[in-house]
């Protein structure tokens, strides 16, 4: 946690530091004893932004490990300003999405993170856009 002052010179120790990274967040958040279920993201569904229970809100002083529910009810997504209801459960960090059923259909695409996903979509454009460029060198 970092120190920081406000502008009457006041120390505020509440501010979370956010040089952490997301497995030092998580580990800290678990210290804390968070169940799985309160270590659950919930993302605003009207401008996407998402809120980790594990890295807190830092513009509205919520400090790291406060679960979604504990979050104050004039609390306000820091982006857009959408109110509490506006947002929906989206799982822990780094879970594959879509529905337990439909993970073990295709070729085991349906298990990868959304991260693994972007990586193999835009790697294979990137490998398709390379091959499409060495087509000039075959004069």
């Amino acid at each position: 946690m970092s120190t920081d002052s406000d502008p009457n010179g006041a120390a505020n120790s509440e501010r979370p530091a956010t040089s952490e990274s997301a497995p030092e967040a998580h580990e800290a958040a678990a210290e804390k004893g968070l169940t799985p279920a309160e270590m659950d993201q919930y993302e605003c569904r009207a401008c996407g932004y998402t809120y980790e229970p594990s890295k807190g809100d830092n513009r509205a002083n919520i400090a790291a490990g406060t679960p979604f529910e504990a979050l104050p009810a004039d609390w306000r997504c820091p982006v857009c300003g959408a109110g509490k209801r506006q947002f929906s459960n989206v799982g822990p960090v780094g879970q594959a999405s879509g529905f337990k059923a439909n993970l073990d259909y295709g070729f085991g695409v349906n298990r990868l993170t959304p991260g693994q996903k972007n990586l193999l979509i835009f790697g294979a454009l990137a490998l398709g856009v390379l091959f499409f460029l060495s087509l000039y060198g075959l004069r």
